[in-house]
C-alpha cells in the first residue's frame, strides 16, 4: 500500500497556489509509492458527505503552475474547529469537528498532511499538530503578513498588478489635472500599497500600521496644484483609518466568514479630501480581487516550487509542526508556533518607510 499526503489550499485564493500542488506532485512522483490526494476547498472536503477529495498525480497537474487560484478549491469560512451548522431560526453556530477530521484522515490511511495558507490556516495547523497531526504548512497570502518568511508567493504577483494600475492612473490624472485614488487590499499591514505606491510613484501611500491625518495629506495635495493644475496619485490599503477613527467595513452575513469585510475606504478618503476644502476633481478605483486572480509572474511560481518540494521533503523526514519558510537565499522549516506567533506589520523603522519619505511620499503622519 503506498504511503499517502494529503493536501489541502486555505484562505482567499492566491497567484501561486497550483504551482505548489505541482511542485508537491512532481516531488513524489520522484520516490516510491506515494500518493498525493487533495481535499476540495481546504479541509471541507473531508468533512462534507459524501467526502470531496481527489488524486492528484502528474497528469492532474501538467501545466498549472501557469494559472491562477487552485484546482482543488480553498474557503476562508468556518473550518474544522468552526463548522457552521445552520439553526431552525436561520442563524448559525460554530461546531467543533476537529476530532472528527483526524478520525477521517486516519481512516484514510493518510501518512502526512500539507496545509497551504495563510495565518489563519497556520493556526489552524498548529491546533491540528497539538492534536496529533503530522502535519506541514507553507504559507500563502498576497498582504505577506506572516512574520517567519522573508516573503510569501502571490504577494510579488499583487504588487505587480497595484504597480501596474498605479501606471495607468498616472496618465489618467495627468491628463485631467485630478486625484486619483486607489484602493489594495491589505487589512492590517499596508505591504502591497507601500510597495506599489513607491514603484508606481505615487504622492501619498496610506497604511493601516500609520494613522493619517487629513490635513498632512491635504499638504501634499496642495503642493502638488498650481492655479488648478496638477496631479495627484494616492495609494491607500483596504485596513488604513484616520488618526483616532476605525477601519471602513461591514459585518459579514456569510456563515463562517468571520472577518469584517472591509472595502470602501477610498470613497470615505475622497469625502475627507472634498470636506477639507479640495475642488480638484477626485476619482476613485478599488482593485478589490483583481489582485488575486489571474498568472502568477515568475517569481511567485519560482517561490511556490521551492516551497512544494521542501515541504514533500519535510514529509519525507517526518519533520512535522512546522511551517515552510523563505529566509534569504535559504528555503527552511520553522515551527508553526513561531509562524504564527506575531503578525508581519510594517516596523516604523522599515527601509520601505524609509525610502518613501526619503522620495518626498506622503503616509500621512
Amino acid at each position: 500500500m503506498p504511503s499517502k499526503v494529503l493536501v489541502v489550499t486555505g484562505g482567499g485564493d492566491c497567484p501561486g497556489l497550483n504551482a505548489v500542488i505541482r511542485a508537491i506532485v512532481k516531488r513524489a512522483a520522484q520516490e516510491d509509492d506515494w500518493e498525493v490526494i487533495g481535499s476540495i476547498e481546504s479541509f471541507n472536503g473531508l468533512l462534507h458527505d459524501p467526502m470531496e477529495i481527489v488524486v492528484l498525480n502528474e497528469y492532474a497537474v501538467a501545466g498549472i503552475h501557469v494559472r491562477g487560484g487552485t484546482i482543488i478549491g480553498t474557503t476562508n469560512k468556518g473550518g474544522p474547529f468552526a463548522w457552521p451548522v445552520k439553526n431552525p431560526d436561520g442563524s448559525w453556530t460554530p461546531v467543533d469537528r476537529s476530532k472528527e477530521l483526524l478520525q477521517k484522515i486516519q481512516d484514510l490511511s493518510i501518512d502526512a498532511v500539507i496545509s497551504i495558507g495563510g495565518d489563519g490556516s497556520q493556526k489552524i495547523s498548529q491546533k491540528l499538530f497539538d492534536m496529533g497531526c503530522n502535519i506541514i504548512g507553507v504559507p500563502k497570502t498576497i498582504d505577506n503578513d506572516l512574520s517567519a518568511t522573508d516573503f510569501t508567493f502571490g504577494f510579488r504577483t499583487a504588487v505587480q498588478i497595484a504597480t501596474e494600475s498605479v501606471d495607468k492612473l498616472v496618465t489618467t490624472a495627468a491628463s485631467h489635472n485630478r486625484i486619483m485614488i486607489l484602493e489594495v487590499m491589505g487589512r492590517e499591514a499596508g505591504w502591497i500599497a507601500l510597495h506599489s505606491a513607491i514603484s508606481g510613484g505615487a504622492e501619498v501611500c496610506l497604511i493601516p500600521e500609520i494613522p493619517y491625518d487629513i490635513d498632512l495629506v491635504m499638504q501634499k495635495i496642495n503642493s502638488r496644484f498650481s492655479n488648478e493644475k496638477g496631479f495627484v496619485v494616492i495609494v491607500i490599503a483596504e485596513g488604513a483609518k484616520p488618526k483616532g477613527g476605525a477601519v471602513t467595513g461591514t459585518t459579514s452575513q456569510e456563515a463562517g466568514y468571520q472577518n469584517i469585510r472591509l472595502g470602501g475606504v477610498a470613497y470615505k478618503l475622497e469625502q475627507e479630501i472634498k470636506d477639507a476644502g479640495c475642488e480638484a476633481s477626485i476619482r476613485v478605483t478599488v482593485l478589490g480581487h483583481l489582485q488575486r486572480g489571474g498568472i502568477p509572474i515568475a517569481l511567485d511560481r519560482l517561490l511556490a516550487t521551492q516551497f512544494g518540494v521542501k515541504a514533500f521533503e519535510m514529509v519525507l523526514d517526518k519533520d512535522f509542526g512546522k511551517m515552510v519558510s523563505y529566509r534569504h537565499p535559504y528555503i527552511v522549516a520553522v515551527p508553526l508556533a513561531e509562524a504564527t506567533k506575531e503578525y508581519n506589520f510594517i516596523n516604523k523603522d522599515s527601509y520601505l518607510l524609509q525610502t518613501a519619505r526619503g522620495i518626498g511620499m506622503s503616509l500621512g503622519d
